[in-house]
């Protein structure tokens, strides 16, 4: 087993292309031993954002704290707020923005261990 305090895990700012005001914490990874996905933690400052981006695999979310929207293929904005769970699936095209004018948007993002 093992418990990790958030509090004390490097928060990092995304440097990927197209991310702005969005900083990723990764609390449970390959390191610890996780058998098959990681725990990242992303916290996106008013008016930040993830990038406009794909990959080859599922990822699950979890709204922590916030309001936002994620943004589909089409670039529709479907609003997400704190207690709401989005699965993005393989390969689909995807964003997360944050909508609020003052506050973070923080989420978990589950993603296999190989991708972290």
């Amino acid at each position: 087993m093992k418990i990790t305090d958030l509090t004390q895990v490097d928060k990092v700012l995304v440097k990927m292309e197209g991310a702005s005001g969005a900083w990723k914490q990764i609390p449970l990874a390959k390191a610890d031993g996780v058998p098959h996905y990681s725990l990242r933690v992303f916290t996106i400052e008013p008016g930040g954002h993830t990038p406009y981006h794909s990959h080859p695999f599922e990822h699950m979310n979890y709204i922590i704290d916030g309001q936002g929207a994620l943004v589909d293929a089409g670039g529709t904005e479907s609003p997400v707020r704190k207690g709401d769970f989005a699965l993005v699936m393989p390969d689909e095209v995807h964003q997360y923005k944050n909508t609020a004018k003052d506050t973070p948007l923080v989420m978990i993002c589950l993603v296999p261990k190989d991708y972290e």
